[in-house]
């Protein structure tokens, strides 16, 4: 297999790129980019560390960051599985892309910056939820912003899709694979109730 190995080389391959793709770029969150990114209960968040790059999503009910100003987002961190992954990133480096998306919309917002962690009492506190509040909170200084391309999620077709998860192993079947006693279907059917009371 014969690879690309220069930037002159991979870009002979392709046009020069539209001028509306680079016109779109902004380097603060504008009132529109801020209605978007308001209204994204789902963001995927990527991080670069000593290890190479780790991608994680993250969810909630409401807006799943908070907009403090045009350069600042604040991201709690939920309850998850405590390998701490992005977090460890951005202790080590500190480089940050998020991917806002919002049900029905082809199109996707992409944030590029700078993230460092707090665990100040009175930035945790603005997520209080059920009288529980994050030990993180992942601030967010944003370098530049702009919306991603739909023709990914066009092609896909991602929300004309019906559910599809019939075709795919569960979460239990994976595990089963590499630890042969464990009880897939046991942890399947139960982890619902058990990730009920531990969303935050």
């Amino acid at each position: 297999m014969k690879t690309i190995d220069s930037i002159v080389e991979l870009e002979k391959l392709y046009e020069k790129p539209l001028g509306t793709s680079l016109k779109k770029v902004v380097n603060q969150i504008t009132p529109l980019y801020k209605q978007w990114i308001e209204a994204s209960r789902f963001v995927v968040l990527t991080t670069v560390g000593e290890e190479g790059c780790d991608t994680s999503p993250r969810g909630d009910q409401i807006n799943v960051v908070k907009v403090v100003d045009s350069k600042t987002l604040w991201c709690p961190d939920w309850r998850g599985n405590n390998r701490l992954d992005s977090l460890r990133n951005i202790v080590e480096d500190g480089r940050i892309s998020l991917m806002f998306m919002v049900p029905g919309c082809n199109n996707v917002v992409r944030v590029n910056g700078r993230a460092q962690l707090t665990a100040d009492k009175d930035i945790t506190a603005e997520f209080a939820r059920d009288n529980k509040t994050p030990k993180i909170v992942i601030v967010i200084i944003v370098r530049e912003l702009y919306f991603q391309c739909a023709k990914a999620l066009m092609r896909s077709e991602l929300w004309l899709s019906e559910n599809e998860s019939h075709r795919v192993p569960t979460a239990g079947q994976f595990i089963r694979e590499v630890d042969e006693g464990f009880d897939s279907e046991t942890y399947d059917t139960g982890y619902a109730k058990y990730a009920k009371g531990k969303m935050w």
